[in-house]
């Protein structure tokens, strides 16, 4: 499971539409390049590889007043099935391979209904017993005076520390925290979908009449003084 397929398909179904520059404008604003080793070329990758799967549909746009030729996305049925089952995974299953997983996915965490979203992080406590169940007694059968004990014992923490973090987001999430779909209504009750802008608005910096939802994720990143 790739991260960026995650990011560019959470990114594209959040604005609606977007053309390829404004996806990795925004995936590489929240830091991606550093926390997933997401890069231009990987975006643009994805993004006409994801179209030629049908998870995108892409539209090309003539030269006009406005700007130069470009291929704007929008994300299909095919393609949200597969943004929630990867973001379903992400949360869900431990691999400590691709911790960068984990983080693309609580970036879309409130994408889902609440007493998913829990469910899934459930999911994942089971999961992190397991791993710690399956390294504690190596460490405890390791000789005291060889340094691998430290190796083992950073993994043994590790799980109990992520089991300890995941127990409290569960707790905030049962307490109401944040506003998750389930919160924001379905179309069906004549509110926006979720991830989608309400109906005639345009999020700061788009052009008039823009279906680019505005993304609020945004990890923290050391700011660059440079510019190359």
């Amino acid at each position: 499971m790739s991260a960026t397929r995650l990011l560019v398909l959470g990114g594209v179904r959040r604005f609606g539409r977007a053309h390829g520059y404004e996806v990795r404008r925004e995936l590489i604003s929240w830091g991606s390049d550093e926390w997933a080793h997401v890069n231009p070329g990987s975006i643009y990758h994805a993004l006409r590889q994801l179209a030629k799967e049908g998870m995108l549909r892409a539209h090309e746009v003539k030269e006009s007043d406005a700007g130069p030729p470009h291929t704007d996305y929008e994300i299909t049925d095919a393609g949200r099935a597969e943004f929630l089952r990867m973001l379903r995974r992400a949360l869900a299953t431990v691999d400590v391979r691709h911790p960068e997983m984990l983080t693309a996915g609580l970036g879309f965490l409130t994408e889902l209904p609440r007493a998913e979203a829990v469910r899934l992080l459930r999911e994942r406590l089971d999961g992190l017993a397991g791993w710690r169940s399956s390294v504690a007694p190596h460490l405890d059968a390791q000789d005291p005076d060889d340094h691998l004990r430290e190796l083992l014992g950073w993994w043994v923490h590790s799980a109990d520390s992520a089991a300890d973090w995941t127990r409290r987001l569960i707790g905030r999430l049962e307490s109401g925290a944040y506003v998750m779909a389930d919160d924001r209504g379905s179309p069906a009750s004549g509110s926006s979908p979720a991830g989608a802008p309400p109906a005639g608005s345009s999020p700061a910096g788009s052009p008039p009449g823009s279906s680019a939802a505005p993304v609020s994720l945004q990890p923290p990143r050391r700011r660059r003084t440079s510019a190359k």
